[in-house]
């Protein structure tokens, strides 16, 4: 039997598991295993600037391609509470990523000693599991258990915190003989499918809501041939943005009180039977249940079984993966319209497209300083359907999921439930990472922009190249206009004169020399008309030098964004009336539409 360290029997499993690149941060407490990536080779390591950056950057990685799991390395101490949000992040929206921790010899550990944190504690509530590994012969075991884990049922992170003295011990293994364990997938049954079925046919004006879990599913393609089948419109959620492209005939809209598009929110109210496959009911989706539910049924099918009746009650749940399920849904669909029992949806489904020809938000403004809506539609203009679009929080992603266009699976690339600052230009890093080949676009607000810009030097450092769209209203312009609600404007506003760059007046950051200091290009855009030759001039500076490329617009100060506090039939629509800072926008009568 071939004897090797435990951290170098650790890298070779993570090979045979499939894993071809690390995101991470070497320290003393894991040096042992960056000894053991080094010496075993095969799997590429991507230094970060931060710890929560390189975890951002393994779910990045993760959530581009089907089969792919991120993994983050960092030290003991602070480097794994660092990576705690990343871990929320995943186990959040069900992305799978492994975090590999190092930790204080084995004796001292419970001693107070230097950088020795109880992280397995702390990490449980946000992973699938979190195990600090005291024996060096449970290495292999505990690492096969974490991919077999994180792979079963609801995809999610899961953490592995090694001692350095268990990571040089040495022991008995052969990494010829390992094979991964099969991953638990439930599946539907045909009674099931059919029964849910029945409710599909018993309705008039029926919806698809299709979730991320048919994304990590790899089971797009079967969603919209069911769809077709059925004559079905289909409404995304915002994690199963890009299952069926924007310009499909039964691309319904999103639904929900901010990520959401009139005619989407127009056409559910008018459905009236739901059948949701792989989401969750968030809340901003879903708004206040009473108004989302009333008269209409559901059947929610849900890889993870306490997920079903944890919102509200349908009217009859299925436990199963999104792709065997929908499988089923094909196969019986097909029986059915064989036998011709399939009814002619064709009315309903022209009348969603009507609402979505006559309720379109306006996107073309010509004001100095800009609207943030211009941007978004020059966006559509620059970046065809191959972009992968990178985002997470804020105003500047909530106009860009009302207003954007996205045409493929895996093509919108959002931190969905958790949405912590700084999540974009890690995770950016990630995507391109996983495609260098596909044009990746991240989108943020300045505030975002700021969390881990340090993380550019990564892209520089390791020609990682990328555009990201900085819309710049200095302001923190979400908070801000929910502190409508309270009559405050009260520590929101990032305005300052800064005396390195006075021509920028109240905006204060110079976001285009600090990207340069950092090694990267920027352009900057204060006129609406000019931003079509920038994002040419971005994609010709990415491609030549190989480093991202920042786009920053220069916004008005103030612009409130379509959305609604708590029904999704009372969105507030807006029309701003000054261009100038300081004026605040008038409000319309909300459109009931």
């Amino acid at each position: 039997m071939p004897r090797m360290t435990a951290a170098r029997a650790a890298v070779e499993i993570l090979k045979r598991e499939g894993v071809r690149h690390a995101f991470g941060v070497p320290g003393a407490a894991i040096n042992p295993f960056y000894a053991a990536l080094k010496g075993a080779g095969g799997i590429d390591h991507t230094l970060a600037r931060h710890v929560e950056g390189a975890s951002h950057m393994a779910e990045g990685y993760t959530r581009t391609h089907p089969g792919n799991i991120g993994v983050c390395i960092g030290t003991s101490g602070p480097a794994g509470t660092d990576m705690i949000t990343g871990l929320y992040s995943a186990i959040g929206d069900s992305i799978p990523i492994l975090c590999i921790t190092g930790q204080a010899p084995t004796a001292v550990i419970q001693k107070e000693d230097f950088q020795a944190v109880d992280i397995a504690s702390i990490a449980k509530p946000v992973t699938k599991a979190a195990t600090t590994v005291m024996e060096a012969a449970q290495v292999p075991g505990v690492f096969q258990q974490a991919f077999h884990l994180m792979r079963s049922g609801r995809p999610g992170p899961v953490l592995i915190d090694l001692p350095i003295d268990v990571q040089l011990t040495e022991i008995d293994f052969d990494p010829e003989t390992y094979e991964p364990l099969p991953a638990f997938k439930p599946a539907a049954t045909r009674p099931q499918i059919e029964k849910a079925l029945q409710f599909l046919l018993e309705s008039e004006r029926p919806l698809i809501v299709a979730g991320g879990g048919i994304i990590n599913a790899d089971a797009s393609e079967l969603l919209v041939e069911f769809a077709e089948l059925t004559g079905t419109p289909v409404v995304p959620t915002l994690m199963g943005w890009g299952i069926l492209a924007d310009d499909h005939e039964l691309n319904a809209g999103m639904v929900g009180l901010q990520t959401s598009h009139r005619y989407g929110n127009a056409n559910f109210l008018e459905s009236d039977f739901v059948l949701g496959i792989g989401n969750r009911w968030a809340n901003r989706h879903t708004g206040k249940l009473d108004v989302y539910t009333r008269g209409r049924t559901f059947v929610h099918v849900d890889i993870e079984p306490t997920q079903i009746g944890k919102i509200f009650a349908p009217d009859y749940g299925i436990a199963s993966d999104a792709k065997a399920a929908l499988e089923l849904f094909v196969e019986v669909a097909k029986e059915l319209k064989a036998a011709g029992k399939l009814p002619d949806r064709s009315d309903w489904a022209s009348s969603t497209q009507e609402r979505k020809a006559q309720l379109q938000r306006r996107t073309h403004f010509d004001a100095i300083p800009m609207k943030p809506q211009r941007v978004y539609e020059e966006m559509n203009k620059a970046f065809g359907p191959e972009t992968r679009y990178v985002t997470t929080i804020g105003l500047s992603q909530i106009a860009g999921a009302q207003l954007l266009h996205v045409y493929k699976p895996r093509h919108w690339i959002n931190c969905g439930q958790a949405g912590p600052l700084g999540w974009t230009i890690p995770a950016a890093l990630g995507v391109a990472t996983a495609d260098p080949e596909a044009p990746v676009v991240a989108l943020s607000g300045d505030y975002d922009f700021q969390f881990m810009l340090e993380e550019l030097a990564v892209g520089a450092q390791h020609q990682i190249p990328y555009i990201h769209v900085l819309v710049n209203n200095a302001y923190l312009g979400l908070i801000r206009q929910a502190q409508r609600n309270l009559d405050i404007n009260f520590q929101v506003n990032l305005e300052f004169e800064n005396i390195n760059s006075p021509e920028l007046g109240v905006y204060g950051v110079d976001h285009v020399k600090v990207a340069e200091g950092l090694g990267c290009k920027a352009i900057r855009v204060t006129d609406p008309s000019q931003l079509g030759a920038a994002f040419e001039e971005a994609k010709k500076l990415a491609a030549e030098h190989r480093v991202p490329v920042v786009v920053e617009a220069i916004l008005e100060r103030i612009t409130n964004i379509s959305m609604a506090a708590a029904e999704i039939d009372k969105v507030s629509e807006w029309e701003e009336i000054a261009s100038e800072p300081g004026h605040a926008p008038t409000a319309i009568k909300p459109l009931k539409v």
